[in-house]
């Protein structure tokens, strides 16, 4: 749920600034989605980690390479025992589509700086212990070509696991909702996002549909001349709340990294 309103201003200025979106109330997740078609972002990846012989949701990411995924820096800072599931839809339930795989080696982009999100280049790259098995559940991620920014409204959908609604039942399927772009000139006005927001990062979503909790180092999958292209990685969003007027989802402008991203993959 959105949290309790504070009477006290500077309590409530507090609250209005970005957070990664792990920090965001458990509860809150895809905001105003639905539930998709088993399979049908086929690149999606969910990104478990292991605590005490079981294994755990965290956040999401997108397959790039058969041996490689792209997720937030902020997602992968930790020490832990990372391992990678393509194909998935119902996290709960083996369907039988899934591939399990362990991470060998985890790639933060160098300049991202975990005590400054406004800086941007909240990305990083995991290399897989093996190559996935490409088939209609497994696909690989479109890529944009470097330097490329999309118009305003361009549409585009978020996909993670969640809630459907703020304050509704949480899903154990993958949710999308649709989040049109919202272009820099609007996004970084001072009674939008302002200075948090820069070039290389996407403003997308509006106050009733955005990604949260969960969501973090998942796609921002965009229209683009009749394909679906992953133009952003999932990143932050307010701290009044997920759905937030004139805070939208920020993410990641993946076509800001290109270079980096063929550097580290070779």
């Amino acid at each position: 749920m959105l949290r309790t309103l504070l009477l006290s201003v500077l309590a409530a200025l507090a609250l209005a600034e970005p957070k990664y979106l792990e920090d965001l109330a458990l509860e809150e997740r895809v905001i105003g989605g639905d539930v998709v078609k088993p399979n049908s972002w086929p690149w999606q990846i969910s990104l478990q980690y292991t605590n005490g012989g079981s294994y755990y949701l965290h956040f999401g990411g997108s397959l790039i390479r058969p041996g490689w995924v792209m997720t937030a820096a902020h997602c992968v800072d930790s020490s832990r025992n990372w391992r990678v599931v393509l194909g998935e839809h119902n996290i709960t339930i083996h369907e039988g589509p899934e591939q399990y795989m362990s991470v060998s080696d985890v790639y933060i982009h160098p300049n991202w700086d975990s005590n400054s999100l406004s800086s941007g280049y909240d990305i990083a790259l995991l290399h897989l212990s093996t190559d996935a098995t490409l088939n209609k559940y497994v696909q690989l991620a479109t890529l944009p070509p470097s330097g490329q920014v999309l118009p305003h409204n361009n549409p585009c959908y978020i996909t993670g696991w969640g809630l459907t609604s703020n304050g509704g039942s949480s899903s154990d399927v993958l949710i999308q909702a649709p989040l049109p772009v919202v272009n820099y000139n609007t996004c970084s006005r001072s009674d939008w996002w302002g200075s948090y927001v820069q070039e290389n990062m996407i403003c997308a979503g509006n106050s009733t549909q955005a990604g949260c909790h969960g969501d973090s180092g998942g796609p921002l999958n965009c229209l683009v001349s009749g394909k679906y292209v992953v133009h952003g990685v999932t990143s932050f969003g307010s701290g009044a709340g997920c759905s937030t007027y004139k805070k939208p989802t920020v993410f990641t402008r993946v076509s800001a990294y290109i270079d980096w991203i063929n550097d580290i993959i070779g």
